[in-house]
């Protein structure tokens, strides 16, 4: 007897099919039996299925004879089911991958509840995610198990099958079936919730749910929409089967009127001969469900729909709505007008704030497209507010990214008048990116370009060569931005050379180091110690922190590592940070996962600020082909490469050199052989060390903690001479690793000097990672 039965029927959709049925077999949890039901399936479908079951014995192919329609191709599927638990999957969406396994334990962890709830994520052709606007309620607080009592708020998820997984001895004993025709999922899925005696939620995306270009079957103009007055029938007729359950008839109620009312105001769903009869229809059915003591009330939107549907008044109810999309549209349009008036007032402010002098003692920053205080910038504003007081700095920024701005900086909302005042009156403005297109630069002001990493791919002109990772890039109006730097920080002689290539212009060059790991010298143990407890990694854990960088080959995030089966080969004493690039929210659906990784030794830090504290927490860095393994290994700690596709990467976007051929550590070419060199130790092994040593040499010449300071005095207090010589490699004193933090600990906690004698101390500011350099679609 399998765990689980993924029950997929199916009728054209040879297109789609081997995807879904790929998705459940290629999942981590392999104790699953996959039902594929063909409803005389008059494309390739069948064949396609059949091909499957020949390959994998967990496949079953039931063939039927003649075609019966979703709903009792469904319950065809569950005659057959043998699993605990039984999945419905739609045969164009797919399974997100890990799954099967995330359900499992869930259900494990909250007793073998009657049904488990989890969410899905909208994927659209263009590439395009977008999770379940009311992911919200799948919240898991409180008890591990609930009722519909408990949580009514469960009936305004969409009323699915296939966003839940069901005990199947329940369903058999609650003598629930799917009926045919459309709206199918109705008389099922209300039934289910509100009979169960348990139910547990999972927030995880567990289903990816295709939006088809050419629209849906529940988008054809049919007379078949009637068959929801059936459905809701057949949903009543349980209620009053089971008066147990009565209490539940007038939100029910609501709810059908909520729907009938959805799809009459449709354009695309009913033939406009038949909309009178459908309206008639609505009236008749308001009329035999109304529970007793229902009364429509012409107060807010719904009871203004609800009476003109008991009254019957077809004209009315599509008069009011049009009158509602007229007022939407001229919302629209007096919205639109407001802010081409504002931008026009904004620029002729801004053009009258340009005449006024100069700010001599004012300093703009910003970082990563105005997302938070971080990377060189940040570092270099803290060394500046250290060394010179009377300078006063403004970070631009958002409010999501306001908790991240130290006391005593001020924030510019990206676009307001404050923002534009201070790009006019500024002396200085420092970017690891560009400011605004419309920003024009003033004698006497001057820019720093900080960049964001040491490049590996090609940017700038250089990538010219390859239009995929170009795109839509307008290469003359990125030079005229680059034409408004003065300063470019370079990390290193390769870095120098490959900016003054890649955005050639007239600009000087401070090849001081890299800013953002100045950190990287003023950590003591005992700081390594909190961020690692900050984090949630065990005191005695070995954590590797996993950092994947973007690929402009692909549309959207793609995982390249099955992280959890990572994990569970690893052992309970390692840990993965997982870490994505910032073009992708924290907790992208793409992949699943939340901010709360289902498994109990992968933590989600993509929302974290600060790329160094995750670096200075980890034991190891794992990446591709990220810019973050040259700060790492200016850290001088173990980097290894997973390189599997590394000839596309670089035929695609690019490269300056073969990491490959000269890499920072170990490189492996497959999941299989990185996970073999983290499990038995090679990667803190000679070869590593000796790797790493030379790309220190090559790439972090100058990364020894002093970066910053050097900048500040350079460009901030004119300091032409004098500035801090750059320290020896065998000199520099480093924060220690995590297990010489834990060894020192106790020294440190004994010692009367808090600033850790054993240690570097003074420690500095932020910083995210990734990309190298200023991305050229935003030059």
């Amino acid at each position: 007897m399998p765990r689980f039965s993924v029950v997929v029927p199916v009728y054209q959709v040879q297109a789609y099919l081997h995807a879904c049925l790929k998705s459940v077999l290629d999942q981590s949890f392999a104790d699953v039996e996959l039902i594929v039901v063909d409803d005389c399936s008059p494309d390739g479908s069948g064949a396609i299925a059949d091909a499957f079951a020949a390959r994998d014995a967990r496949v079953e192919v039931l063939h039927l004879p003649e075609n019966i329609g979703l709903g009792r191709a469904r319950n065809a599927g569950l005659a057959r089911a043998t699993g605990d638990y039984v999945l419905f999957l739609d045969s164009d969406d797919t399974m997100v991958p890990g799954s099967l396994e995330a359900v499992a334990a869930r259900i494990e962890r909250t007793g073998e509840p009657d049904v488990l709830v989890f969410d899905y994520a909208r994927t659209y052709w263009n590439g395009d995610v977008h999770r379940n606007q009311f992911a919200a309620i799948l919240t898991e607080t409180g008890p591990g198990v609930c009722t519909l009592d408990d949580r009514p708020e469960l009936l305004r998820l969409i009323m699915v099958a296939w966003n839940k997984a069901y005990r199947r001895d329940f369903i058999e004993k609650s003598d629930i079936a799917f009926p045919s025709g459309y709206y199918e999922d109705t008389p099922w899925t209300y039934p289910v919730l509100m009979a169960a005696g348990s139910i547990a939620l999972l927030d995880r995306v567990c289903v990816h749910y295709r939006q088809r270009r050419g629209s849906g079957i529940l988008h054809t103009t049919s007379r078949r929409h009637f068959d929801i007055f059936k459905q809701y029938d057949l949903l009543f007729a349980f209620l009053d089967s089971h008066p147990e359950l009565e209490r539940w008839r007038p939100v029910l109620f609501r709810r059908i009127l909520d729907h009938l009312t959805t799809v009459f105001n449709f354009p695309d769903r009913l033939p406009n001969s038949s909309r009178p009869e459908y309206f008639r229809r609505c009236r008749a059915q308001y009329r035999r469900l109304r529970p007793s003591g229902f009364r429509a009330s012409p107060t807010g939107r719904s009871g203004v729909r609800y009476l003109l549907v008991a009254l019957g008044a077809r004209r009315t109810f599509q008069a009011l709505g049009r009158a509602h999309r007229l007022r939407l549209r001229a919302t629209q349009r007096a919205r639109a007008l407001y802010g081409r008036l504002r931008t026009t007032a904004l620029h002729a402010h801004y053009r009258v704030q340009r005449r006024r002098a100069l700010d001599p003692d004012l300093a703009v920053f910003s970082a990563y497209w105005d997302r938070g205080y971080s990377c060189n910038p940040a570092a270099v504003e803290e060394r500046l507010r250290e060394l010179a007081p009377h300078m006063r700095t403004a970070w631009v920024t958002t409010e999501e990214h306001a908790h991240t701005l130290p006391p005593g900086v001020r924030r510019l909302e990206p676009g307001s008048a404050a923002y534009w005042t201070a790009l006019a009156r500024a002396s200085y403005l420092v970017s690891n990116v560009n400011f605004h297109r419309r920003y024009a630069k003033r004698p006497g002001q001057i820019n720093v370009q900080t960049h964001h990493g040491t490049p590996l791919k090609h940017m700038g002109v250089d990538l010219q060569e390859h239009p995929a990772a170009a795109g839509t890039t307008d290469f003359e109006r990125m030079l005229r931005h680059v034409d408004r730097w003065d300063y470019s920080l370079s990390a290193s002689r390769h870095s120098t050379l490959v900016w003054e290539r890649a955005y050639p212009s007239g600009f000087t060059a401070l090849e001081y180091g890299q800013p953002r790991t100045d950190v990287f010298h003023r950590t003591t143990a005992r700081d390594v110690l909190r961020l690692r407890d900050e984090l949630g990694i065990p005191r005695e854990s070995t954590a590797f922190l996993y950092a994947p960088t973007h690929r402009d080959y692909q549309r959207g995030y793609r995982p390249a590592l099955d992280l959890a089966r990572m994990a569970d080969a690893l052992g309970p004493d390692v840990v993965l940070l997982r870490r994505t690039h910032h073009f992708y929210p924290p907790g992208d659906p793409r992949d699943g996962l939340d901010d709360r990784a289902p498994h109990p030794r992968i933590i989600d830090v993509s929302g974290h600020p600060s790329a160094e504290e995750l670096c200075l927490a980890s034991d190891a860095l794992v990446t591709d082909y990220s810019s973050l393994m040259f700060d790492y290994a200016g850290l001088d700690r173990p980097v290894v490469l997973h390189a599997a596709d590394w000839e596309t990467y670089r035929a695609t976007r690019g490269a300056y050199f073969d990491i490959t051929a000269h890499p920072p550590g170990l490189v492996a070419r497959g999941e299989d052989e990185l996970t073999d060199i983290l499990a038995t130790g090679a990667w803190r092994g000679p070869r590593s060390a000796e790797l790493r040593a030379a790309f220190r040499r090559r790439f972090c010449p100058y990364d020894d903690g002093l970066a910053a300071e050097r900048v500040v005095r350079r460009v901030f207090l004119r300091e032409d001479g004098g500035l801090p010589p750059v320290i020896p490699p065998e000199d520099r004193r480093l924060a220690p690793a995590p297990p010489r933090a834990r060894a020192m600990a106790p020294l440190a906690a004994d010692a009367s000097d808090p600033s850790d004698p054993s240690d570097p101390s003074d420690p500095s500011g932020p910083p995210p990672l990734e990309p190298s350099g200023p991305d050229p679609r935003s030059v």
